[in-house]
């Protein structure tokens, strides 16, 4: 029985989690779960799994979550530190880190800290301090899994391979706009940039795919989950979104993982690595998929993409830098704050403004989060509620 802290089991990728839980519960047993706010569907997963214990991030949330669960043997607790402090308690064998955003960072390294297998959906854990997490995993010893489906492909096809990497190639589906004018990206709405053609994902990385920063999050993410350099890492558009990614050998040999956009695989394998269960869900047809295809990203029409191969470049708190400012421009413009095209010009503009640190430590990280957050508030206009 592996017991599970979910944290983030409100959001998309904890409900999927969830399911594989209910799929397996001779295997699989959440003994945590936390949310950000959404305390009404915290309690019901809390009322259905019964966990050890629940942490609602919102401290003035704190009551309501407590009377909804009084008389149930759970735990109650509030506040971000708390979600740090329960990854560590006896109870938990395995982290799934679904939180969004520069939040997870915390809770990531607490994980590895205590040494615990981390199923890592976070990407942020490793744009902002990627080389500092994956030294203190080795030194502690604890896993990390990749989540993303992207990661995931190339942790599958790097499993039993002693060769070195050629080259890591990063597939992206393109995202709303992928055959979008200039002019259509800068009248684009809200909604446009909410329809994502193949996933179905929040808000936030939503709107990173309709930019393509969020592949530009992956590239650096996978430098540091695979100790791969930039220049050899490849970022091809597949609009179908059927090869999750691929890595090339010294030989020209190319390995990748195919499947239907589901995340439910990558969830499951995390969890069960180095073991495959029975997966309910579409299975893949080539029949029912004969057109497969490849393009180059067009850097003009997605700069960030680009941005993101330069801040790793730069390395220090580039791209911690980075990730303030997008998450911050983001909640503008979700909040109609800036237009979209704003979105890639107030990250460039914090990126030029915002203090560089060449050697960060954690204490830097915080602080230029908070910097660079500042800044893209005053050029957005706009106060993040978190």
């Amino acid at each position: 029985m592996q017991r599970l802290a979910i944290l983030g089991s409100t959001g998309s990728i904890g409900r999927q989690t969830l399911d594989v839980v209910r799929a397996f519960p001779d295997r699989f047993e959440a003994t945590t779960l936390t949310a950000a706010s959404n305390w009404e569907l915290l309690v019901r997963q809390a009322a259905e799994f019964r966990p050890d214990s629940v942490v609602i991030a919102r401290r003035e949330l704190y009551g309501r979550v407590a009377e909804a669960l009084e008389g149930l043997d759970v735990k109650v607790y509030a506040g971000e530190e708390a979600i740090e402090q329960v990854v560590r308690g006896e109870a938990v064998d395995t982290v799934v880190n679904a939180l969004v955003g520069y939040a997870g960072l915390a809770p990531t390294l607490s994980a590895v800290e205590a040494g615990r297998k981390l199923a890592l959906a976070n990407k942020e854990s490793l744009v902002v301090a990627g080389e500092l997490v994956m030294r203190r995993a080795m030194e502690r010893g604890a896993p990390i899994i990749p989540v993303d489906s992207e990661h995931s492909a190339i942790f599958q096809s790097l499993v039993g391979e002693r060769s070195p990497i050629e080259k890591l190639i990063l597939t992206a589906s393109g995202g709303p706009f992928l055959r979008a004018s200039a002019e259509d990206m800068a009248r684009a709405t809200i909604d446009d940039a909410l329809r994502h053609p193949r996933w179905s994902m929040g808000a936030r990385i939503t709107v990173d795919s309709a930019t393509m920063l969020n592949k530009g999050f992956e590239v650096i993410e996978a430098r540091w989950l695979f100790g791969v350099e930039a220049r050899r890492i490849e970022v091809v558009v597949h609009p179908q979104s059927i090869v999750h990614s691929l890595v090339e050998f010294a030989d020209s040999a190319l390995k990748a993982q195919l499947g239907t956009p589901d995340m439910h695989l990558p969830i499951q394998y995390a969890l069960t690595f180095p073991d495959r269960l029975p997966i309910a869900g579409e299975k893949f047809s080539f029949v029912d998929h004969p057109s497969l295809t490849f393009e180059r990203p067009d850097l003009e029409r997605f700069p960030l993409l680009e941005v993101a191969y330069d801040v790793l470049a730069r390395g220090g708190n580039a791209a911690c830098i980075l990730n303030a400012a997008g998450e911050t421009a983001v909640e503008a413009f979700l909040a109609g704050r800036i237009s979209f095209p704003r979105i890639t010009e107030v990250i460039t503009e914090v990126l030029a403004r915002a203090t560089f640190i060449p050697n960060p430590t954690v204490d830097d990280y915080r602080q230029s989060n908070s910097e660079a957050k500042n800044i893209a508030g005053q050029l957005s206009g706009f106060t993040s509620a978190f």
